[in-house]
């Protein structure tokens, strides 16, 4: 099924966010995973200026992939301390390939083509809709895989101290609820307004989640009391909060310039709980 309600807030060109990117004084780069069946794909990892190894932080790009923002927000996470890999999981899955370049690419006009994976194996989409479409239809599988491949190799890099966690955005906030049913060495969850996985695969979950949901969003928030009582069920830790007032993607929202005052209050709430979170569990 086409998921085409995801993330309904405009994405529509980024400058924003990329302006606040260019700005950073981290380290970003691109690598190139391997996961499982020899299949390659980019990841955008960004360094903490500190002193000490740090936490890895696995995160999920909403179903717009890995734009400005998804990019930004690593970034703004890595300033937190912490290291994030932040895997492509559109790479080379485009209709057509393009030739790498420096910076990535936003859809800036009508036509223009969207680059959702990065240089490496870059891939161009039409427009935005066309990368919705591709997002949407990954295998839960392949995902999986995926991630498996980001966390691995977060987890040997010189600077990391072994701890792992997992945070996503809209679709993927629902992948990162389904990645803590996947892996048994995550210290937490992060879901910021995803749907849960099926109440079975909870069983197999072994770290704290804590969900992040908007007032204004009952497609997804309406699914938090089932949740809770198939988590407790489970016997698992489940600690939601919901932002009364902002709407769905207020992390992306709440940070654009035109942000409504409860989007950037859930914005600057959402974060503080998240960064909190992680110093009290790692």
């Amino acid at each position: 099924m086409i998921l085409l309600g995801w993330c309904t807030a405009s994405v529509s060109a980024q400058d924003w966010a990329r302006s606040t990117l260019d700005k950073s004084p981290r380290h970003g780069e691109y690598v190139t995973l391997t996961a499982a069946g020899g299949r390659k794909l980019q990841a955008w990892v960004v360094y903490p200026q500190v002193k000490d190894k740090a936490p890895v932080v696995i995160m999920i790009h909403e179903i717009f992939g890995l734009s400005d923002w998804a990019r930004e927000m690593a970034d703004e996470l890595a300033g937190a301390g912490y290291i994030v890999v932040e895997p492509d999981l559109l790479s080379g899955l485009g209709p057509a390939p393009v030739a790498p370049s420096a910076t990535p690419t936003q859809p800036s006009a009508a036509g223009a083509p969207y680059i959702a994976a990065q240089p490496g194996g870059t891939a161009a989409f039409p427009d935005r809709s066309a990368v919705v479409r591709a997002v949407s239809a990954l295998p839960d599988a392949q995902v999986l895989s995926d991630l498996d491949a980001a966390a691995d190799y977060g987890k040997k890099l010189p600077a990391a101290n072994g701890n792992l966690f997992v945070t996503g955005f809209c679709w993927g906030g629902g992948k990162s609820f389904l990645f803590s049913t996947h892996r048994p060495d995550l210290s937490a969850a992060f879901v910021f307004y995803g749907p849960p996985p099926p109440a079975d695969a909870m069983k197999s979950i072994t770290a704290p989640v804590y969900g992040f949901y908007a007032g204004d969003d009952a497609r997804i928030t309406a699914t938090v009391p089932q949740t809770i009582v198939d988590m407790k069920a489970a016997g698992k830790v489940y600690d939601p909060v919901i932002y009364d007032g902002a709407g769905h993607g207020f992390m992306r929202a709440g940070e654009a310039p035109d942000a409504n005052a409860a989007n950037s209050a859930a914005r600057a709430e959402g974060f503080r709980r998240l960064i909190n979170l992680l110093g009290g569990v790692h």
